[in-house]
């Protein structure tokens, strides 16, 4: 009995939304594969994977196509990474706002990956573009995962296979390579959804996630600051167009209300505490604290020696000339002081 409860407790200890979507992955990921065993593999993917040419006729698969893996090894990565990064995540943020960041990132990268390929078709005039690629699998949602843990703690660091050490902001930017490689060489289906679930997580964590705090700042939405940027995915020789297209595109959006406006005016300076609670954004503050101490080090290293001694010597005799400086003008301030107490007694016994 103590050896079934245990299970069962530990499944309770998973949030709600965790546990059912991992649930769902699993059973859809067997129900697809089961019906390939049993025949009926075409039927299938038509009603469980997203096919361009048949979503119009089916779209529910914008997003129940990503609760399908369609081999053993699929299942197996996506089981390992998404599980925990939810738990984590939804502890964080909540229910509510995991389920919509799952929504959003899974339906909005299939979107995409569904106009990209009608256009596709009218280029090369090839119908095996919009009716034989089955877009499937969570790979957009995780790296969608991967960039909001770049949010909440970008200068964390992992071991990946226990021997390389990276840190986590940079997660995201190895795997939207891979898709790029991936989708050159021809493997544009499922990859090609790693492109379109980084740019959809990032622009709904910046822009449109809502945030509430304190009563002061009301509610407000996204990550404005400067660390979570477009540019600050890219390597700086990129940045100075990329900052011309960013503030040309956010100029239109925001022309056309298509960015809710926050209560407190974070654009010009003030920050948007990241959405999640309090372990969260401590641990970011401090990670970036360290980050910026450490670069302070080492920029006055080599300029410390013997100078600091020289100007802890010369602080003595200065704060004495302070300090006498100070006692001298008390000891001033207290002679005209008792002067004026003096000619006021003097005047008082004349006039009487």
């Amino acid at each position: 009995m103590a050896m079934l409860s245990s299970p069962l407790a530990l499944v309770q200890t998973v949030p709600p939304v965790t546990r059912t979507f991992t649930v769902a992955t699993i059973a859809s990921s067997a129900l697809y594969g089961w019906c390939w065993w049993r025949g009926v593999g075409p039927d299938a993917a038509y009603f469980m994977t997203l096919i361009p040419g048949s979503c119009l006729f089916a779209p529910w698969t914008l997003l129940t196509s990503a609760l399908v893996e369609t081999t053993i090894f699929e299942l197996l990565a996506t089981l390992i990474f998404v599980p925990a990064s939810l738990k984590y995540l939804e502890r964080v943020w909540g229910s509510v706002e995991i389920l919509k960041f799952i929504v959003v990132t899974v339906v909005a990268s299939n979107i995409i990956a569904f106009g990209l390929n009608w256009i596709e078709y009218m280029v090369l005039g090839k119908p095996e573009l919009f009716l034989a690629m089955r877009y499937h699998g969570q790979t957009a949602l995780q790296i969608g995962l991967l960039v909001a843990f770049t949010q909440l703690i970008p200068e964390h660091n992992i071991q990946l296979f226990g021997v390389i050490k990276v840190k986590v902001k940079t997660l995201p930017m190895v795997y939207l390579t891979l898709s790029t490689i991936l989708c050159i060489v021809g493997f544009q289906n499922p990859w090609i959804l790693i492109q379109f679930g980084w740019f959809v997580s990032w622009v709904y964590l910046r822009f449109y996630k809502k945030t509430t705090v304190d009563s002061i700042n009301g509610v407000t939405y996204g990550d404005r600051s400067d660390t979570f940027s477009l540019v600050s995915w890219f390597p700086p020789f990129m940045h100075g167009p990329l900052t011309i297209l960013g503030n040309t595109v956010y100029s239109l959006a925001t022309r056309f209300h298509l960015i809710p406006t926050s209560s407190s005016d974070i654009e010009g300076g003030a920050y948007a505490q990241v959405p999640g609670g309090a372990r969260a954004e401590a641990e970011r503050r401090r990670a970036m604290a360290l980050k910026a101490l450490d670069q302070r080090i080492a920029n006055t290293s080599s300029a410390g020696g013997p100078s600091s001694s020289n100007g802890s010597r010369n602080a003595q005799p200065a704060s004495m000339a302070r300090t006498d400086s100070a006692g001298s003008s008390q000891s001033s301030a207290s002679t005209s002081g008792g002067s004026a107490a003096k000619s006021v007694d003097d005047f008082t016994k004349a006039k009487s």
